[in-house]
């Protein structure tokens, strides 16, 4: 990697809970490819002034994670229709003071669900209705799932959620039976929830597939016991590698390689 200069780019991400998983990703990338860029980790309590600095300041791309994902909406100016059609911004690109928006969380979840061969047929039950599980919902709509359940607590964003794809929203757990089932809140996720299963041992033993968008650890209590009952398993370290892989290029103009997609991934988490 270049030498840091006055000349260096900066990217940073804007997180609830910061992690250095983006951070090595993308440095590694950038050290890779001989890109003069640098990729920082924030949190903040005022995102609108965070945002403002990104303007202000010239820094060239940042990912958006949880809890801002929806309160950046007005805040840029323009907005691709991966981040429309789902209300929930994950990437933003700076091109002199316009900021663009978008949502490569979902074109990751596509690209998984389609990788792993999950039939359309298939029920799935979802927990969540923030805007990462707007991302997940809309994902599996796009792939013609149609027995697709809502979980979630928050009555208002849960039934907005569902009924914008024709789904059913619950408030309380169903009965276990769902062939495919994904946790998209942060139960499990490092921190005060890092022991929480997302979801019944007796829901693990009735699926086909467990899927957990928690990204760090990578190996939540979701994962672990689904891998015990031998599951098939989806991760948040995929869907995060994908993901930032799309941010990556639209930051850098750069397309990485499955293959230094999977090294940087690798030396993410070690």
């Amino acid at each position: 990697m270049p030498e840091l200069s006055k000349d260096t780019t900066l990217c940073i991400s804007l997180s609830g809970r910061p992690s250095n998983i983006g951070t090595r990703f993308h440095n590694f990338l950038y050290a890779e490819l001989g890109i003069d860029f640098v990729y920082k980790a924030f949190t903040t309590t005022d995102i609108a002034a965070a945002i403002g600095g990104v303007r202000a300041l010239g820094i060239r791309g940042c990912s958006v994670s949880m809890p801002f994902k929806e309160a950046v909406i007005p805040l840029v100016d323009r907005i691709e229709p991966s981040a429309a059609a789902i209300g929930s911004i994950n990437t933003i690109v700076n091109d002199d003071g316009a900021l663009t928006a978008s949502n490569t969380d979902y074109e990751a979840i596509a690209s998984l669900i389609e990788s792993h061969r999950l039939e359309p047929a298939a029920s799935v039950v979802v927990r969540g209705s923030g805007g990462m599980a707007k991302a997940v919902v809309a994902a599996f709509h796009g792939a013609g799932f149609g027995d697709v359940t809502v979980l979630a607590r928050n009555a208002a964003a849960g039934s907005t959620l569902a009924e914008a794809y024709g789904y059913r929203w619950i408030a309380d757990d169903p009965a276990p039976g769902a062939a495919i089932i994904v946790n998209v809140t942060p139960l499990g996720m490092d921190g005060a929830d890092a022991g929480t299963l997302a979801f019944s041992p007796a829901h693990i033993e009735a699926a086909r597939t467990v899927f957990d968008v928690v990204a760090f650890p990578a190996e939540t209590p979701l994962i672990r016991a689904a891998r015990a009952a031998d599951r098939d398993v989806i991760t948040g370290a995929e869907v995060i590698a994908l993901q930032a892989a799309g941010q990556f290029a639209r930051y850098t103009g750069v397309t990485p390689t499955p293959d230094q997609v999977q090294r940087a991934s690798a030396y993410s988490r070690a």
